[in-house]
């Protein structure tokens, strides 16, 4: 790769907006600065738009191998790059899991041929692998991911004994999927002798309920306590919860960190009326008040990470009764629009945005050299058009599953350019053949 000068940038980084140039030379950022020339360079003149460092997920489902009828690491990533996002950390629920090294290998080899952004993998604990777990490289993949709750792929951790003995054997960071088993297969057996497979969707978040997701992170958190365990609690529904996390620390020092999902921060549980099982996840979206505290904790930092859970299935599997309609739905393209949505409802800073979808995971996973917009890193930039509006229809969605839940929405603001690795991956709605997503590393 050569050269591209970025110029014309409103760069949103480290808490300030600044106007410059960007010079970009082979896979870095070589150059910040006001009037940079360089007549070997390519020269991208973005006219004032907003420059941002590529987002980073911390939780996506690609669904590779064996759920491949529902996206793919080359579908999904590329839909993540028509939404500004840089890098990503998919999960182990696939088929076979990512429970063993072995796994874990055949996962990166299968993202170093298919992968348009950067990428890492979960390992994934069971009842059953915690000596291969003793045998993971803390530097070798994102980190450790338990399902203290189940949800899809059947990848139930609920050994409460061999809980504590991943919690005490890894320094990786363990990232929590947390629901009470035992209070939700009550709830459900409730509900179903009286409604049989065809439970009313308004149900789900009484199903997978607040006091599940409480007893569940409740107890994880103070696991982590007792074992001095690295834990992040993932997508957090519940306004209860975030009473649990602390914001009196910098992010660095904190032992137990939490994240919140996007569909959490924009529906509630007034819209299952009209998307009925297309936003049935887990856990479950709950009330407005839920949602309103979660973006409290948010906004003052109780919660760290902002990510999307992407979790694609095919539209006839979702278009079912609510036993059989599975939970999750995609998100990456839609994310990064969404959150900047919220940005022009006065409801979060753009400077608090990018902390929270770019500087924040770097620091929690201790990526290198990624998530800032900084000379010498690595060159995984989003621009966006904050004046652009679009609206969601199928004719644009890249999922391959062909749907989104916000289907219908306008976004006023519009992602142009996405750089990967210096690549210039997409631009206006046109995407490079070219792949130069890589294996994420990290310094710990």
């Amino acid at each position: 790769m050569g050269k591209i000068l970025i110029k014309n940038a409103t760069i949103v980084n480290e808490n300030t907006v600044l106007e410059s140039d960007v010079l970009l030379e082979g896979d870095l950022i070589s150059k910040i600065g006001k009037d940079i020339s360089d007549d070997t360079a390519k020269v991208i003149d973005i006219d004032g738009k907003y420059l941002l460092p590529g987002i980073i997920d911390d939780q996506v489902h690609f669904r590779e191998p064996g759920l491949t009828h529902k996206g793919d690491i080359a579908s999904e990533s590329r839909a993540a790059v028509a939404g500004g996002i840089t890098s990503y950390m998919e999960q182990p629920n696939t088929d076979p899991q990512t429970t063993t090294i072995e796994k874990l290998e055949e996962k990166f080899a299968l993202a170093s041929k298919t992968s348009y952004a950067n990428h890492s993998f979960l390992f994934g604990g069971t009842n059953d692998n915690l000596e291969e777990i003793k045998r993971l490289d803390k530097n070798a993949c994102s980190g450790v991911k338990l399902f203290l709750g189940s949800s899809t792929g059947n990848m139930l951790v609920d050994d409460e004994a061999v809980i504590e003995k991943i919690f005490s054997s890894t320094e990786m960071v363990i990232s929590a999927h947390c629901e009470d088993e035992g209070t939700i297969r009550a709830n459900l057996a409730k509900y179903r002798s009286e409604y049989g497979d065809d439970i009313p969707i308004k149900y789900h978040p009484l199903i997978r309920s607040e006091e599940a997701c409480y007893l569940s992170s409740s107890k994880a958190i103070a696991l982590a306590k007792k074992t001095g365990a690295r834990l992040h609690v993932f997508h957090l529904s519940t306004g209860k919860e975030t009473d649990l996390f602390r914001n009196d620390i910098p992010l660095k020092d904190k032992k137990i960190t939490a994240e919140v999902c996007i569909h959490h921060l924009w529906f509630s549980d007034v819209d299952y009326d009209s998307k009925g099982t297309l936003i049935k996840w887990n856990p479950a979206v709950k009330t407005a008040e839920d949602r309103a505290q979660l973006w409290e904790a948010l906004l003052d930092d109780r919660l760290d990470v902002i990510a999307t859970d992407h979790a694609p299935h095919q539209w006839d599997e979702k278009d079912n009764v609510y036993i059989k309609a599975p939970s999750g739905g995609p998100l990456v393209q839609h994310a990064l629009p969404a959150m900047l949505e919220k940005y022009h409802e006065g409801v979060i800073s753009l400077e608090k945005m990018v902390e929270k979808m770019c500087h924040n995971p770097a620091i929690l996973f201790d990526i290198e050299k990624r998530g800032y917009v900084r000379e010498g890193y690595f060159a995984d930039l989003a621009v966006v058009d904050m004046n652009s509006s679009w609206a969601v229809t199928k004719d644009n969605i890249v999922y391959k599953c062909g749907w989104s839940p916000f289907e219908g929405n306008t976004f006023r603001s519009k992602i142009t350019h996405t750089f990967v690795n210096g690549h210039l991956a997409y631009e206006n709605g046109n995407f490079s053949p070219e792949r130069h997503g890589r294996r994420l590393t990290f310094d710990r």
